[in-house]
């Protein structure tokens, strides 16, 4: 049963974080988590300074199944199957030992599968003590009136053949990614509740809503929808577009598995990550799929502990699924965050541009017909418009002109360069305005006060209300001006 046990599915990083959850429900405040290598004698060890466990709680928390699911806890448990602290060290090692101190009493048992291997019509042997080349990797748990150490060995799932230290030090790093993640509302922040240790270094957490970011699209407000179980809270997000981050900022925030893996919905149990991103099956007539356009979309959705059979959360606390009444309201708050974050992707920061409550006139219309969509250029722009009315005889050649630029725009090309690239194509306009944009903004500006008989205001607020210059609003300002 043990040996099945391990094909459970657990990543280091996420077994480990199975082990802090335990350090969590038992009230510690410091977690250290320390790998060290010796090639097949490699370990990794968490310590805490939790409330601990008498000899009689130890035993029970290294029996399978030692509490039943459907028990009522505390509201703050992250626990619930009394199984991840066997099953996610094992699913690592071979040899798990578990020391622990309550009051100044100092406890240890350990699960070793060599042993069973060696002996197996011995029973259920659950052994006293570390192995004695263990017992100098526990001392440290002497020190400590309370607290719990667990201690992995013999890490078969880890180091295998041709297996390196700087493999080793890659899962480090995968492993501090992951962690920062999954446990960033508890870390962050003065009023942070846990502290986090690798290999003696903090870990810093990774929020995934880039919360008081000044460049930040949209967050709605929080969303409550009370059920059975308890509230359920939600509440959208949606990034700033690339051109509005540093390089680093970019790089910082597309997440452990980059921009478009992370889309999407963020389960969390009592502040802690269960899910980070994807869409949890939603969608109309086929499920969602993480795509280019809705990179920017993120959701927080927090539910109670005692959502879990509800919400079918695994063992590995990995997955989650809405439950059937939840989905409609679900997929309304998701639709509408999804086309915003499409918004943004598309305008490049600038979704459903306003000024006021007049519309951007745009240089390019979607017209949607049964074959599908086309795009055409907006004849009423003002650019557009000024050229059409002073073309004079050469009106039929400058239409016949604005046909051809229509039907020859590369959509295919922009298409797969989008999608290869992960970013739309930049433009002459993105960016800080240049003597080309200053250039064409000036010889518009003065169209519509000649042609149009505009007040320098108005010009102004004309040009404000037009694609592309709207993101310009201090050069528009300046137009007309001596400066």
């Amino acid at each position: 049963m043990l040996e099945s046990l391990r094909g459970l599915g657990y990543s280091t990083a996420t077994a480990l974080a199975d082990i802090v959850d335990n350090s969590i429900s038992a009230g510690a405040v410091e977690v250290q988590i320390d790998f060290s290598w010796d090639g097949k004698n490699s370990r990794i060890s968490v310590l805490d300074n939790g409330h601990g466990m008498s000899d009689a709680e130890l035993e029970s928390a290294m029996r399978l199944g030692d509490k039943n699911p459907l028990s009522v806890r505390g509201a703050h448990d992250l626990g619930r199957f009394g199984m991840g602290l066997k099953t996610a060290s094992l699913s690592q090692c071979r040899r798990l030992t578990v020391a622990s101190a309550k009051d100044g009493v100092h406890s240890c048992l350990r699960w070793d599968l060599a042993e069973l291997a060696a002996n197996p019509d011995s029973g259920w042997l659950l052994f006293e003590g570390p192995a004695s080349e263990s017992a100098p990797f526990i001392a440290v748990l002497k020190h400590q009136k309370s607290g719990t150490l667990v201690l992995w060995e013999l890490l078969d799932r880890i180091v295998t053949d041709g297996y390196t230290s700087e493999d080793y030090l890659a899962l480090i790093d995968d492993v501090e990614t992951h962690l920062a993640m999954v446990f960033h509302r508890l870390i962050q922040g003065p009023r942070a509740r846990l502290k986090l240790l690798l290999n003696g270094k903090t870990i810093r957490p990774w929020d995934p809503f880039m919360i008081g970011h000044v460049a930040k699209s949209w967050t709605s407000p929080t969303t409550k929808h009370a059920t059975t179980y308890g509230t359920i809270e939600v509440q959208c997000h949606v990034l700033p577009h690339r051109d509005k981050l540093t390089a680093s900022e970019f790089e910082a925030n597309g997440g452990p598995g980059g921009w478009t893996a992370q889309q999407g919905f963020y389960v969390y149990r009592n502040e802690r990550l269960l899910v980070a991103g994807g869409w949890l099956g939603l969608g109309n007539s086929r499920a969602w799929n993480r795509e280019e356009a809705h990179r920017l979309a993120r959701i927080r959705i927090d539910i109670p502990n005692t959502a879990d059979a509800d919400w079918k959360i695994d063992v590995r606390k990995s997955t989650a699924r809405p439950p059937v009444s939840l989905r409609p309201w679900l997929t309304q708050l998701a639709e509408n965050t999804r086309e915003r974050a499409r918004q943004v992707f598309a305008y490049r920061g600038t979704p459903a541009p306003t000024h006021g409550n007049a519309p951007v006139e745009q240089a390019w219309r979607v017209e949607r017909i049964k074959a599908g969509m086309r795009y055409r250029i907006e004849e009423k722009h003002p650019s557009v418009a000024a050229v059409l009315e002073g073309a004079g005889e050469l009106r039929s050649l400058v239409e016949s002109m604005l046909r051809v630029i229509e039907e020859t725009v590369p959509v295919q090309r922009i298409w797969l360069d989008t999608a290869e690239h992960k970013e739309t194509p930049r433009t002459g306009f993105d960016g800080e305005p240049n003597e080309a944009v200053i250039e064409i903004a000036t010889v518009l500006f003065n169209d519509l006060i000649e042609r149009k008989n505009l007040s320098l205001d108005d010009a102004r607020k004309a040009l404000l209300r037009t694609e592309p210059f709207h993101k310009f609003p201090a050069l528009i300002a300046r137009l007309g001006s001596n400066a």
